[in-house]
């Protein structure tokens, strides 16, 4: 879960964001919560477009580096530029991994794995709660 001391561009209490998100995109982004595999909106979602944060609406990931992980979770090989996410030490369920955080506002994503496609060979895992999808026109 994000335990993270970092200065994030938008800062708002759990209140705040109880009003503004769904109970499960709380629980996700907030308590570091998963939603179950094969059941969010974008893990079989292949449109065209960009993956932005549920909370503040950063551009996080493009369907360009999106791939069917079999996992059940929309996975990426990459995010959609330098400073997007964040990554910290998750411990928790007595296992060692790579929580994944939006680098705006501290929300939790998912997790990152190393048995990704090239050419990073990276896996994000990413929860749908914690993404709003935007179609590109064609």
């Amino acid at each position: 879960m994000n335990t993270d001391n970092k200065k994030r561009e938008v800062v708002k209490n759990n209140e705040d964001w109880k009003k503004e998100l769904t109970p499960e995109q709380y629980e996700v982004t907030c308590s570091g919560a998963t939603e179950p595999a094969f059941t969010g909106e974008y893990w079989n979602n292949h449109e065209t477009g960009m993956y932005y944060c549920v909370r503040c609406g950063a551009p996080l990931f493009s369907s360009d580096t999106k791939y069917d992980s079999g996992t059940g979770w929309p996975s990426f090989y990459a995010p959609v530029g330098e400073n997007k996410i964040d990554e910290n030490l998750d411990t928790s369920f007595g296992m060692m991994r790579t929580e994944v955080v939006c680098h705006r506002c501290g929300a939790h994503l998912g997790h990152l794995f190393d048995d990704g496609p090239k050419p990073t060979g990276e896996r994000y895992c990413i929860n749908s709660a914690a993404l709003k999808f935007e179609k590109k026109d064609k």
